[in-house]
């Protein structure tokens, strides 16, 4: 579990946050989870609070710069105080890239609560023998034990719990059910090739194993080949698990519950499940993944009641940023992971999502933290910070989400100044032409207010 302290900028920087420890894997079976204690205390005081007019001084010149294009949006608030530091175009909206999973997990861990675990089930299908395999919006789901999330459920167990149920009944056929999701299985705004074989998300269906990746392996930089049709990929793998030829897999709904136990159509027959919803969202943010991002999305939308769709999805997360007293106007989504070159957060509204999160207000979006890349040690910051050396000042201390698209660098988080107080920054630029250049002046900015003695 980590605390950022804010007795000083050393006592940050030996801890290291990040990925300490492996995640251990759960099993399914485990019973019900303990209250999730924060992973943020409750921002005290400490700490010499920031001058506005210093602060100023300081990121002017770098905010600036030619290399982070031709436009820049800065929103820097001190957590303590909640007064805000540094503002610059900070209440316009601008392309997110990647930021926009910090709303997709603050959204999440609020409507669901950081111990929820989303299920996929087996259920007798309408001729003996036959069974479905009912998507849960589980994106994490494995094989086998070779599966590429830590804990994850495994269909090589759940075909063990639906043998066990069919008796002396032959499994002869696999049905999938991923009706849970609705709508276009892709964004608007996404690039073509976000979606190819080697792109960077699968096709958004509520069934698919080691997130619709063909194999359970995670590139960082991309190019992770995935299933054309997750779901009936899933389905086919299921079904070699029981015995059944791939070849029968086919598309289709599960038949209303008629029976409790037994066989008749609609019966259980088996469930496994995910791990703890906060896990998952750890992933999501410490790895950029996408296709995480848009399933947690569309649990906002199922806890409120909306489709499971792209449009309910981010109706879903701007109406729950307005119910946690967020300014959620400021929020144009069209999915929940930032592919879409259509979407606008303001960089204020990212510095108040942080800044509710740290205040311990909310204590279930607290877990946003912890899954947060830390500078020069986990994630997408693992190999940031390090050019030119002044900003490697940030090293173990900024812990931020960024995001990256055709022109647009961003980034979000929190870090400790050396004065010991706790700030939370949104750095939002667009129209660079060259992305090093563009990160590189763009990382100077949180890396200024680490060494600031303003």
């Amino acid at each position: 579990m980590i605390v950022v302290l804010l007795a000083g900028v050393a006592a940050v920087g030996l801890m290291r946050p990040g990925q300490e420890q492996p995640k251990t894997a759960a099993k399914a079976t485990l019973g019900p989870d303990p209250t999730p204690t924060p992973v943020l205390g409750a921002v005290g005081a400490g700490g010499k609070a920031p001058d506005p007019a210093k602060v100023k001084a300081a990121l002017d010149p770098l905010v600036g710069a030619k290399a982070l294009g031709s436009s820049v949006g800065v929103s820097v608030i001190d957590v303590a105080s909640g007064q805000t530091v540094y503002d610059r175009g900070a209440d316009v909206p601008a392309t997110p890239a990647s930021t926009t999973k910090l709303l997709t997990a603050a959204t999440v861990l609020a409507a669901r609560g950081p111990g929820y675990r989303l299920s996929t089930t087996a259920v007798a299908g309408r001729t003996p023998g036959e069974v479905v395999l009912v998507g849960g919006g589980d994106p994490t789901l494995s094989v086998d034990a070779k599966g590429l999330y830590p804990g994850a459920a495994r269909l090589d167990q759940l075909a063990a719990q639906v043998k066990r149920a069919l008796g002396g009944t032959k499994p002869t056929r696999v049905v999938v059910d991923t009706s849970l999701f609705s709508g276009p299985q892709t964004g608007l705004g996404w690039s073509p090739g976000d979606v190819s074989p080697d792109g960077q998300v699968a096709k958004v269906q509520s069934l698919m194993t080691n997130g619709g990746r063909v194999k359970p392996e995670h590139n960082e930089h991309g190019g992770d080949p995935r299933f054309d049709d997750p779901g009936i990929s899933a389905g086919q793998a299921f079904a070699k698990l029981l015995g059944v030829s791939p070849a029968t897999v086919k598309r289709g709904k599960a038949p209303s519950a008629v029976a409790a136990t037994g066989v008749a159509p609609g019966a259980r027959l088996g469930e496994v499940q995910s791990p703890p919803l906060v896990q998952i969202t750890d992933w999501m943010l410490e790895q950029s993944d996408n296709i995480l991002a848009e399933v947690l999305a569309r649990q906002v939308a199922i806890a409120a009641g909306k489709p499971a769709s792209f449009d309910g999805e981010t109706d879903a997360v701007i109406a729950k940023l307005r119910a946690l007293g967020l300014p959620g106007d400021e929020a144009d989504l069209y999915d929940g992971s930032g592919l879409s070159k259509h979407n606008g957060i303001s960089p204020s509204l990212l510095t108040q999502v942080l800044a509710l999160a740290a205040s311990g207000k909310q204590p279930a979006i607290t877990g946003i933290f912890e899954g947060l890349p830390v500078a020069g040690w986990s994630g997408t910051l693992q190999d940031r910070f390090d050019s030119p050396k002044p900003n490697r000042v940030a090293y173990g201390i900024v812990r931020a989400k960024t995001g990256t698209l055709s022109g647009v660098n961003t980034m979000a988080g929190s870090l400790v100044t050396k004065d010991g107080r706790l700030l939370v920054f949104a750095v939002m630029a667009s129209g660079s032409g060259n992305v090093y250049a563009a990160k590189d002046a763009l990382d100077r900015v949180p890396a200024r207010l680490v060494a600031c003695g303003c």
